[in-house]
């Protein structure tokens, strides 16, 4: 992608290392946003898009990682808005409150909350939670990011740890998706001839119009060229393949070969349409996808 009204190659290039560097920052905080690892990802492209499109204000910019953080934050709240799950709002307590600085149960229950959980708290306590809390953002800058003042921030970090310390304690109880039996049949299929490195049965699978997301890395589009992407799978042998959920969708579970017991290392989503592979979105070079994800084996 070309930066618009900028030649200077040693600028792009700083400015390609930052968004690398920042990628998994970013999605840590899109994903709890949204509840989402994988919603998080399409928030975190949006927002990638969006920097590229404002560089040049971005170059200029004083803080360049809170203008980006502000990015983010626009484009989780244009997510959450078209999703219609939460409407964002203003905190109506006294926002001249002083509350504490973050103490260690406060990142821990932050830390470790679901990501669905954070869902339950307002945009406002929710984004000023994640940033002190999870990513160890200050007072000072949070107010950047979200264009708040300080006793604001303070007043939305304070109803958001106690509602988060409230909901820490209640049991998720939310029964897990139903899966047709088509669909269960179509993915076993992939699962089985991918751990048998059977890729022409796996590349007769793909529509003629299937799309590749390599995310992080590369897109390809149609069969002929989204048919290349299994050669380098072939090439290896340090993987098994498994089914599972990630945040409650249907996905295949990637884990090391000599231990395919073991904590996933990333996942791969499949779309179908009649039968056939119409969308692969593949996570290896985007690893960071697996911090908070709720992922079930099967």
């Amino acid at each position: 992608m070309t930066l618009v009204g900028v030649d200077d190659a040693a600028v792009r290039a700083d400015f390609d290392r930052m968004l690398r560097d920042l990628r998994p920052k970013l999605h840590r905080y899109c994903a709890r946003m949204t509840g989402s690892v994988i919603d998080g990802e399409d928030v975190l492209q949006d927002a990638l898009v969006k920097a590229v499109d404002t560089f040049a204000k971005l170059a200029s910019a004083e803080n360049r990682e809170a203008w980006l953080f502000r990015i983010a934050h626009n484009a989780a709240l244009d997510f959450l808005r078209r999703r219609a799950r939460r409407e964002a709002g203003r905190s109506d307590e006294d926002i001249a409150m002083v509350v504490d600085r973050s103490s260690q149960t406060d990142e821990r229950i932050a830390a470790t909350a679901n990501l669905r959980t954070f869902l339950r708290l307002p945009v406002a306590q929710r984004s000023s939670v994640i940033l002190m809390d999870v990513l160890g953002y200050s007072l000072e800058e949070i107010g950047g990011v979200l264009d708040a003042t300080i006793p604001s921030v303070k007043a939305n970090l304070h109803r958001g740890r106690t509602r988060l310390r409230e909901l820490a304690n209640e049991p998720d109880d939310q029964p897990l998706p139903a899966l047709s039996q088509s669909e269960r049949t179509l993915l076993r299929a992939y699962v089985d001839r991918f751990n048998a490195r059977d890729f022409d049965a796996i590349r007769d699978m793909l529509a003629e119009e299937v799309r590749l997301d390599l995310v992080a890395r590369t897109q390809m589009n149609g069969r002929a060229e989204v048919a290349t992407y299994f050669g380098n799978y072939a090439k290896e042998r340090e993987w098994h393949l498994a089914l599972g959920l990630v945040d409650r969708r249907p996905a295949v579970l990637v884990t090391g070969r000599n231990d395919p017991a073991a904590q996933p290392l990333y996942f791969v989503l499949l779309g179908w349409s009649s039968e056939r592979l119409i969308t692969i979105r593949d996570f290896r070079y985007a690893r960071y996808g697996m911090d908070g994800a709720d992922i079930v084996r099967w």
